[in-house]
């Protein structure tokens, strides 16, 4: 009798072993990446929240307010350009390896995709063009490129350039606060 017990003892504590190694396995498939992988984008993961502030294209200014949102288990940035409004476009960052890629939901009705392969360090992230769904020709009008400037903490400075007839048409620039 006492042999089947410890048998039986022996076996549940294996079968117990077996599984608590296999659920850590599957719990280290599911977890995503650290940000510290990719150390631009643990820069952007920063920006979530909310900013406000001016908006200058060409001579037009304009108030602004943007939202970032870490989404997809914190494996991408979303960006909410005036929220609510007619003029509300979304952009969306990720890490691709030691890049970021962006892709442009623009009220244009295209959605350029871009790249940055950004120096460890530096204040400024430039992402350029790489293709763009959406776009008949690359006479069309399409955001070609954007330069993300860390000036601190709770200061961005964003800057668009605009292509049309395919060339420069323009920039948007932008300079945000923090809201606290």
């Amino acid at each position: 009798m006492n042999r089947k017990l410890v048998a039986s003892l022996a076996i549940t504590s294996c079968l117990t072993g077996a599984l608590f190694i296999a659920a850590q396995a599957d719990d280290k498939v599911h977890q995503p990446k650290s940000h510290s992988d990719n150390p631009a984008f643990a820069r952007f993961t920063q920006l979530a929240g909310e900013w406000v502030g001016k908006g200058m294209h060409g001579d037009k200014e304009q108030e602004s307010r943007i939202v970032y949102k870490l989404t997809a288990g914190g494996s991408a940035l979303v960006e909410t350009f005036d929220p609510g409004s007619d003029h509300e476009m979304v952009t969306v960052i990720h890490p691709d390896g030691d890049s970021l890629l962006l892709t442009h939901y623009c009220m244009l009705g295209n959605q350029p995709q871009m790249r940055a392969k950004p120096k460890v360090g530096d204040n400024k992230v430039k992402f350029d063009f790489v293709k763009a769904t959406n776009l008949a020709s690359d006479k069309d009008m399409y955001m070609r490129d954007v330069t993300f400037t860390f000036v601190d903490k709770d200061t961005l400075k964003t800057e668009w350039t605009n292509f049309n007839d395919g060339k420069e048409a323009g920039k948007a620039v932008f300079e945000l606060k923090r809201k606290k």
